[in-house]
Formats: structure tokens, C-alpha cells, sequence
């Protein structure tokens, strides 16, 4: 072959590769040296291209055309949860080309394939030429996990470049047009138009829309009604002249100083000709100083009432959208989120302690279901339950009753703030889940002796309880108990996992997703019901098998494959996989809260970009890795 038509086939298969991950971020040497080296095989329809029969793996294969159906193979295999689709740009087997061993799934064409084909010395030197390519062979979902975060910072990038610091410029603080008035307008015409366009100070401009005073609330007060002034009185008559202004360009800071300096309220913002561009308030700067974590912390701790923790929690909101532009992982966002909304609870029953006298008894605060994991996304409602201690010499009844009084004011205050009451009555409020600690275990003792379906539901929701306020030694106490009773019947063991293995993780045989389980939703996954909860289902099981005590998910992972002796990479590639659909469900929140809709957990895979559709799917065969774990574990 030429010179002239090799370098024609390399530049093909370069604009091919450089669509798709890890290729389109590889150094161009590392690029050209794969292409020159690798041959484009083609394999019809129902042809093997790689199975476990032929031994270790010499070939790295790169799908350029077609699809191919990765299928577990041997007797280790689950129904339905052993196949997945590769589609165009994806790579194969990985880790069995980089473990020098061979495959332990079957590669069958679906149609017909082409493939780019690297012998195995060559994938190895690929490795020592690329970085980009090594991390992606050693790390794959978290290689692509990163560039995935990468994208959505890029997509977030104007929220984070309007992120409300201190070192914002007044031209992202400025919300709305100014309103301004001639100099000749009427007293009456100003306050007027400052009552019907709910502003709090009124600028006077020239011909030119230049500032050239400033009229506010407080004026009426001083210079108009006790100094008798005429509401038909021009405006140029009482208002402050020559307001401050200062360049769009200028920051926060700077306001904050003028304001500071000069003991006004008020400054405005003018382009670099000085026309009016918008007005900057003390309230305005107040509330960029609120959006950090301390300030937030503080403002909820100190809050005297409903209304600042109402503001607090639209502040945690903003603070969590700004976390997500800075491409924070789900892992450490969903534990912020939680230790916020843990603190606002607290100040709510805090609150709440002033009016109901529970001197006496002994008792604790538990949150249930994601909260108790530390998991909470932005759409969340509650799921609270009380524990409490009654001695012989209290009356059980009435101790009872303080408390539903108590729990009832704080699950309402609780809706108030944002946190919408539970459809399902798991609230504090419900006599059901205000119980003795005897109560709680004798409950929990139930579940676990007669392990029938609305048992094990209650149990999934349940046993991940935490205690927010109150006694913590009482739920310390509950959890023993809880191992105890869960270590003395595998019966019930079995059937979570049973349970567990219920849900099958959304991969097609043929297509790449299943999407048509609820009609309603069609074309979407609910990636809470059929994606993380399929996480949490098993960590949740491997947890109480070993003793674990954590409940949050990625915990109870790594400390229970500790004790497993589970590779960590095994341990990071599931736990990368959980968080990547958590951070799908925290985007899509989002993007559904921002259109005023209320965020639900139905992600379209077709509206994914190539890379998040892959990494989705690689996801869903992490988990897949779990629920087989739980088939031979539990013997199912």
C-alpha cells in the first residue's frame, strides 16, 4: 500500500477515534502510533470474536462499525443480568488484554462488525506511550467518570462564572432593568411607580440615562411627609444627588466598600459610558455572603425562626448548584446536602423544644431511607420516626402523646422549610414510628422472624435509620440489637437478597437500555428505582452480613469488601458506578427544579451524550457484578 493511502486510512480512523472516549483527549503521537499498528477486521453476523475457549486474550479490539453482545460466560452466569451491547468507539476485553488471561465473556457480532484490531504487545506499548490511554485501561469507569464531570462543568459553566462570591462582578448581581425617572416626574408619580414595581428607591436619570439622584423608601418618611413637601413637587427637589455609582465591571467588594465608606444602601452600576445599567443593594450583597457553607451553617444555627431557615434552605439549594458547576463528585455532594438539611432539621426540632416540655424522657430524633444513608438528592421528603425510653414509672400512653404533639409541629414546620411530607406517613408524627426502644426492636425482631414481602420492604427502608438529635446511645443500642437478631437467621438474609435480585438492572440485549418499563415514562429509566437503589439494595446486605454499622452506601461498600477481601479496583469501578447515577439523578433534578417543575428521577438515555450513555451503561454492569455476588452468596 502507498504512502499516500495509509496516511488516507490513518486520518480516517483519527476524525473516527477522536469522537469517542478515551481517544478524543489522547496525545496525537500515541494516536497515529495505535492506527499505524492496528488492522480493520470485519466479522459478519453470529461470528465469535472473542470467547474464553481460545485462551488468553492476545488482541485488543476497538468496535468501529456495528454492534456486538458482550454475554457472561460458564456456569457463573444470572439470567438477564449477563449481557450488555458495545456500540461504535467502545473497546474490548479490557481487562482481559491487561490481566494477560483469558476472557471470561463471549463477543458475538449482531450484525455485521468491524472492528480495529491491536495485537496485545502493541496495546502494552500504547500503554507506556499514553497516559490518557493507561488510565482509561486501569481505570476505565472512573477515567470516564472524570471526563464525564469534566463535560459537566463545561455545561455549568456560566452558573459558575455567575457563582454569587464576593468576587462577583455587578454585571452577574444585577437581576433586572432599572427603572429610572426625568428629573421633572412628580413625588406622586415616583412613589407611584415604586409601589406598583415593588422597589425600594427610585433613580433620577438626564437626557443621556446618566444617574443623577437617587430617591429611596426612607426619603418619604423624612423629606416628603415631615417636611410637609408637595407630592406635585418635581423629584430633582428632594432627592440625594449625585448617587454613587460605580463600573459593571467592578465586584462585590468594591460595593460593599462604597457602601461601607459612604453609609449608603445603594450603588449603582453604569457602563463605561455611565448610562444606568442596574441597582446593587445592601440586601443584594447580604445575600451573596449568605451562599457559603459557613455563612449558611451559621445563619441556620442562629435562625429565630421559620423564615430564615426557609431562606437557609434556598441558600443550601444555590450552594449545592454552585458545588455542581465545580464538578464535585455525587459522593461528597449528597453528604453535603444531607449535613445541611441535618442541621436545619435540628434547629426546626431546636425550635420546636420551646414550646412542648419533654423534660423527662429520654429520646432521639431518627431519619430514615436516604437521609439515613447521607444520600439526599434535591428532591427529597421525610422520613423520620422518634425512639424513646419509658420507664416503669412513666405512663407509656401519655408519654406517647407529648411526643406526637411534639413530632407533629416539627414534620409540619418541616414542609414549610422544603421538605415535603411523606405520602407514605413515615413521619414522627405517625404513632406507628414514635415507639419505645423496646417497641423499635420487638418491630424490627418481626421483620426479621417472618421475613414476608412487606417485611423485607419495611426493612430496606428502616435499617438504614440514624439518629439526628437527641439520645444517640438509644439507636447505638438498636442496631445491636438489629445485628444480633439478623445474625441468628440466614433465612431472612436470603430473602433480602432475594429481594434484592428482584430489580434487574435496565440493559438490553439488543438495545442498550430498557426503557419501556413504565408506560408512562416512555423512552426513560427511573435511575432511582432501577439504578441506585439496586446499590443500595446490596451494600445494605453486605453491611448486615458483616457487621458494618454504617449506613451510607459507599461505607458500607468499602468496609464490608474489606472484610470480604474484595479487590479495591473491583470496589472503586462499582462504587464509581453508583456515583456517576447519582450524579445523572442530581443533574437532572436540577435542570427539572430550574424549569418549575418538580425534579423526579426519569433520565431519557437518548437525550445522554455518547460518553454518559456509556458510562450509564457500564454502570448498570457494576451493579449487575453485585447482584451476581448476592446469587452465589445466597446461593439464589
Amino acid at each position: 500500500m502507498t504512502d499516500s493511502a495509509t496516511d488516507m486510512l490513518i486520518s480516517a480512523g483519527m476524525d473516527f477515534l477522536r469522537r469517542h472516549a478515551p481517544f478524543d483527549r489522547m496525545e496525537p503521537e500515541a494516536l497515529r502510533f495505535l492506527l499505524e499498528r492496528a488492522r480493520l477486521a470485519y466479522y459478519p453476523a453470529d461470528a465469535q470474536i472473542v470467547s474464553p475457549e481460545r485462551g488468553v486474550v492476545e488482541t485488543f479490539y476497538i468496535l468501529q462499525r456495528g454492534k456486538v453482545l458482550a454475554r457472561q460466560a460458564g456456569d457463573v452466569n444470572v439470567v438477564d443480568y449477563s449481557t450488555m451491547t458495545l456500540g461504535p468507539g467502545e473497546c474490548f476485553p479490557i481487562g482481559s488484554v491487561t490481566g494477560r488471561r483469558a476472557s471470561t465473556n463471549l463477543y458475538v457480532a449482531l450484525d455485521d462488525v468491524f472492528c480495529y484490531e491491536l495485537p496485545a504487545g502493541d496495546f502494552f506499548e500504547l500503554m507506556q506511550r499514553s497516559a490518557v490511554f493507561n488510565l482509561h485501561c486501569t481505570q476505565y469507569i472512573a477515567s470516564l467518570l472524570n471526563q464525564s464531570r469534566q463535560q459537566l462543568q463545561v455545561q455549568f459553566a456560566q452558573r459558575a462564572a455567575e457563582q454569587q462570591t464576593m468576587n462577583s462582578p455587578l454585571s452577574s448581581i444585577v437581576k433586572r432593568a432599572p427603572v429610572s425617572v426625568p428629573p421633572g416626574t412628580t413625588i406622586r408619580g415616583v412613589i407611584a411607580t415604586m409601589v406598583d414595581s415593588h422597589l425600594g428607591s427610585m433613580i433620577v436619570t438626564d437626557g443621556e440615562q446618566k444617574p443623577i439622584g437617587i430617591f429611596t423608601q426612607s426619603d418619604v418618611l423624612k423629606r416628603v411627609v415631615l417636611s410637609g413637601v408637595s407630592l406635585d413637587e418635581p423629584i430633582s427637589a428632594i432627592m440625594s444627588a449625585d448617587p454613587h455609582t460605580l463600573p459593571l465591571a467592578s465586584n462585590a467588594y468594591d460595593a460593599a466598600l462604597a457602601m461601607a465608606m459612604h453609609g449608603v444602601r445603594h450603588v449603582l452600576a453604569v457602563d463605561e459610558g455611565g448610562r444606568l445599567k442596574g441597582v446593587v443593594s445592601e440586601r443584594d450583597l447580604f445575600t451573596l455572603q449568605r451562599v457559603g457553607l459557613r455563612q449558611i451553617r451559621q445563619s441556620i444555627d442562629r435562625a429565630a425562626d421559620l423564615e430564615t431557615l426557609c431562606q437557609a434552605a434556598s441558600d443550601v439549594r444555590q450552594l449545592a448548584t454552585n458545588m455542581l458547576a465545580q464538578g464535585v463528585g455525587a459522593e461528597q455532594l449528597t453528604q453535603f446536602v444531607s449535613a445541611l438539611n441535618d442541621t436545619l432539621t435540628r434547629r426546626i426540632v431546636e425550635l420546636n423544644l420551646e414550646r412542648h416540655d419533654l423534660e423527662g424522657i429520654d429520646w432521639a430524633w431518627l431519619s430514615f431511607g436516604s437521609e439515613g444513608r447521607d444520600e439526599q438528592t434535591f428532591s427529597t421528603d421525610q422520613d423520620n420516626g422518634i425512639v424513646y425510653v419509658c420507664t416503669d414509672m412513666m405512663d407509656r400512653e401519655q408519654t406517647q402523646l407529648r411526643l406526637l404533639d411534639f413530632a407533629r409541629e416539627v414534620n409540619a414546620d418541616l414542609d414549610k422549610v422544603g421538605f415535603p411530607l411523606c405520602k407514605g406517613n413515615i413521619m414522627a408524627s405517625n404513632p406507628e414510628l414514635c415507639l419505645t426502644i423496646e417497641e423499635w426492636e420487638n418491630k424490627f425482631a418481626d421483620w426479621v422472624r417472618t421475613p414476608e414481602p412487606e417485611a423485607l420492604l419495611n426493612a430496606t427502608i428502616f435499617f438504614d435509620f440514624r439518629p439526628l438529635t437527641g439520645k444517640f446511645h438509644l439507636a447505638h443500642r438498636l442496631r445491636l440489637t438489629l445485628f444480633q437478631q439478623v445474625r441468628g437467621n440466614p433465612l431472612f438474609m436470603r430473602m433480602m437478597a432475594q429481594n434484592a435480585l428482584s430489580v434487574q438492572p435496565p440493559l438490553g440485549k439488543i438495545r442498550d437500555f430498557i426503557t419501556d418499563a413504565e408506560p408512562e415514562h416512555p423512552g426513560a429509566i427511573d435511575l432511582k428505582k432501577s439504578g441506585a437503589r439496586l446499590f443500595v439494595d446490596a451494600a445494605r446486605i453486605f453491611a448486615l452480613a458483616q457487621g458494618v454499622p454504617n449506613t451510607n452506601t459507599v461505607q458500607r461498600l468499602k468496609l464490608a469488601s474489606a472484610k470480604l477481601n474484595v479487590n479495591a479496583n473491583e470496589v472503586a469501578s462499582v462504587i464509581e458506578g453508583f456515583s456517576f447515577i447519582q450524579l445523572l439523578r442530581l443533574r437532572h433534578q436540577h435542570f427539572e427544579q430550574e424549569q418549575g417543575r418538580p425534579g423526579d428521577n426519569y433520565v431519557k438515555p437518548d437525550r445522554l451524550n455518547e460518553l454518559e450513555r456509556r458510562i450509564l451503561k457500564e454502570s448498570f454492569r457494576q451493579v449487575r457484578k453485585l447482584q451476581q455476588r448476592l446469587k452465589l452468596d445466597y446461593q439464589l
